[in-house]
């Protein structure tokens, strides 16, 4: 299981305003472009969003399901992506002090990628985790200093 952790210099609610926006996966989520809600309800369970990965000419669509939530605290994801089958994607926040220590866990699910995970395609998802919770520590953080200074 390919698990990361990053300490976002904001409380668990500033993190969470981000998460429970499906038009933001694209701004912080490693691989997807852009994120369309499918349902009205994100983040509720069973609620779903289309993403779009581009690589060059290139494009294909996928659709994350929330499968688990607890508001403000946790938020469970299977990704699916064609034929390389799903993954599930735990994404819990826990407070730290001032701060919010973010615990990222995921692992192919079903299909293909679940039949040949090994330890290359963890080293992968670690590498894609350390650059998608970068992401969203930025992106948290960054509206801070915006707010801020308004």
């Amino acid at each position: 299981m390919a698990v990361r952790h990053q300490l976002i210099h904001r409380p668990p609610q500033a993190v969470w305003a981000v998460l429970a926006d499906p038009t933001r996966y694209g701004e912080w989520v490693v691989g997807p472009s852009e994120s369309t809600p499918l349902d009205a309800a994100w983040p509720e369970v069973g609620s779903r969003l289309r993403y779009t990965v581009r690589m060059g000419p290139w494009s294909t669509d996928g659709v994350t399901t929330v499968r688990h939530r607890e508001r403000g605290k946790e938020l469970e994801l299977e990704a699916s992506f064609k034929a390389l089958g799903t993954a599930r994607i735990f994404l819990q926040l826990r407070p730290w002090g001032e701060e919010t220590l973010v615990i990222c866990d995921e692992h192919p699910l079903r299909g293909i990628g679940a039949t040949l995970h090994n330890s290359a395609t963890e080293t992968l998802l670690q590498l894609r985790h350390r650059g998608m919770l970068a992401r969203l520590a930025r992106i948290v953080e960054e509206e801070h200093q915006v707010i801020r200074r308004a």
